[in-house]
């Protein structure tokens, strides 16, 4: 499979050139993790098309951290490489995704070489950081409606569909909270007419 050249428009052609000869681009299902919690990072996932989740975990629970998008790559697994330090996050397809796995072992190299690449991991920093603002704000502001209501919506708008595929309980860990509230919740916003359950599906019925 060839790589779509936009992905990496802003790098030089030749640093291009050489991402596509020493890198591998693989196709992975939904629900494929990709990286693993203590894992040592050997390659650096750039996403090309789907999505993927990355999650921590505290006290034995887990908490969606952020989505790496098509054109995005991971902040923390790039942070875990250079220091060659086990990764504290593990990251999961959330969708059907292609993937270039760029070997960890070129990058201080062509950091110092390309001084672009970097460009690449300031932005993530930059956009990681104003997504946790914005968690800390929903979590100390908003009710539980709301930040499920809001979850829902975003989750809809990186598949492009009005439905998504996902169980109470997978929720309940990307919220960092109880498969119980988030079942009581969804009841909630049922009875609201904003969305519909079935089989296992959340269909998005409002937008407000």
């Amino acid at each position: 499979m060839e790589l779509d050249k936009n992905i990496l428009s802003f790098l030089p052609k030749e640093l291009q050139q050489k991402i596509l000869s020493e890198s591998t681009i693989q196709q992975f299902a939904k629900g494929t993790k990709i990286l693993r919690e203590q894992q040592y990072v050997k390659v650096l996932p750039i996403v090309i098309e789907g999505l993927v989740k990355v999650n921590s975990s505290f006290n034995e629970k887990e908490l969606l951290l952020y989505y790496i998008e098509p054109a995005q790559s991971c902040v923390m697994s790039f942070y875990a490489a250079l220091k060659n330090t086990p990764s504290r996050v593990f990251a999961e397809t959330e969708e059907d995704s292609t993937i270039l796995l760029l070997p960890v072992r070129y990058l201080p190299k062509w950091l110092k070489e390309y001084p672009k690449l970097n460009e690449l991991f300031y932005h993530q920093f930059n956009l990681r950081y104003s997504e946790l603002l914005d968690t800390i704000s929903h979590l100390l502001l908003d009710k539980m409606d709301k930040r499920l209501y809001d979850h829902l919506k975003r989750k809809t708008k990186l598949i492009n569909s009005k439905t998504i595929k996902v169980s109470h309980v997978q929720l309940a860990n990307e919220l960092g909270t109880a498969r119980e509230v988030i079942s009581r919740v969804m009841k909630k916003l049922e009875v609201e007419g904003k969305i519909a359950q079935n089989s296992g599906e959340i269909i998005l019925l409002s937008s407000d």
